[in-house]
């Protein structure tokens, strides 16, 4: 059975909110400007729905899937500011960051067997010094008595307009409308789901990001940690 984090394990900032609203980014930049862990917990269900894909798993078949989940084969190597990201011994840092798995692992990510499959292995990331959660329920579920939630947002339109231009950038050719309606479908069923649905926690800080750049989000969060004392004033 999964248990709660102890009361004095190392401090968590837990970052939730919608995919494109830059919650993978901005985590990253606060890790490191701590110098604390980093949890990406939608690596972790994309991991789950590629995987699936792999051994002929049916996303509706929530057994089967669970048991995907709960032994998945996954090493992260950090690499600089980059992390690698190995699949059964295969690298699978592209693979899980295209539209498709990521529209596979918010069906996975509905399913209660494989979220409580997935648990625990969360949990087991809140190690010294200090770990920042990325994620959809990480201060809703995973780490409810973390000292600072914040739930990052901006308008569907902008997530968008940031995943074109990113797709762009790689060289990949998108439609702007495609991904826009791809995007409302994901939110639809994130925060319609029955089991930890996406939402801010009760205690978390909201922030919109839709005309924030990134190193203002990240001089905001930096005044939220100095606040509660998880960083030092600078």
């Amino acid at each position: 059975m999964s248990t709660t984090p102890s009361p004095n394990a190392a401090p968590v900032v837990t970052i939730d909110g919608p995919g494109g609203a830059g919650k993978g980014t901005i985590s990253r930049l606060i890790a490191e400007r701590l110098g604390w862990h980093l949890l990406d917990s939608g690596a972790l269900y994309r991991l789950t729905a590629l995987a699936a894909a792999k051994h002929e798993v049916a996303l509706d078949d929530e057994a089967t899937l669970a048991e995907v989940a709960r032994d998945l084969d996954v090493v992260f190597v950090a690499e600089g500011e980059a992390t690698t990201v190995l699949l059964e011994g295969r690298d699978a840092t592209t693979t899980i960051r295209t539209e498709q798995i990521g529209d596979a692992a918010s069906q996975v990510a509905a399913l209660p067997a494989v979220r409580q499959a997935l648990l625990q292995r969360q949990r087991d990331f809140q190690q010294a010094p200090g770990l920042v959660a990325d994620g959809r329920d990480m201060g809703t579920v995973v780490f409810v008595d973390a000292p600072l939630k914040i739930f990052l947002t901006a308008s569907a339109e902008e997530r968008a307009r940031r995943r074109h231009l990113q797709l762009q950038e790689a060289g990949v050719n998108a439609n702007l409308s495609s991904l826009l309606k791809e995007i409302q479908a994901r939110d639809a069923r994130d925060m319609q789901r029955s089991v930890a649905p996406l939402k801010p926690a009760d205690d978390a800080i909201t922030l919109d990001t839709t005309r924030l750049t990134i190193p203002e989000v990240v001089d905001r969060l930096t005044e939220l940690l100095t606040e509660r004392g998880l960083a030092t004033a600078t």
